[in-house]
């Protein structure tokens, strides 16, 4: 259903940074930096046909994060729920809601952990156990 989530940055270096450590966790390799014609400052990490993209706001005002969004990063195992976490709060993510873990859910249990990235966008590690 997806292509892409694209997510804005305000200090597009710092991000790249900040994803580069996170998204290691779960096996993604390396990112590819794009400038558009106008100037624009791109930043694509791939992995198994997914794509997340940061960038720059192109209407030239700060980027913000949205109020409600979340986007969740699938996990192999419980310990990488932990792991996806633990990274991100390191490279200065802010660690919110309950601590990472198991929990009961409409769904079932499902191993989930929550932060907030360098611009306040809500991620979330997730494994959904067998």
């Amino acid at each position: 259903m997806f292509n892409h989530i694209m997510i804005g940055t305000n200090d597009i270096d710092k991000a790249k940074a900040f994803y580069e450590k996170v998204l290691k966790v779960i096996g993604v390799e390396g990112s590819m930096d794009n400038t558009t014609d106008s100037g624009t400052k791109r930043v694509f990490f791939m992995h198994d046909g997914d794509v997340l993209a940061l960038s720059q706001p192109i209407d030239g005002k700060d980027a913000t994060c949205a109020n409600g969004m979340t986007i969740g990063f699938k996990c192999s195992s419980p310990e990488q729920v932990k792991e996806l976490h633990d990274v991100a709060i390191a490279a200065g993510g802010t660690s919110i809601e309950d601590p990472p873990g198991l929990r009961e859910t409409t769904m079932g249990a499902i191993h989930l952990s929550y932060f907030r990235d360098l611009d306040g966008h809500k991620i979330c590690g997730i494994h959904r156990p067998a």
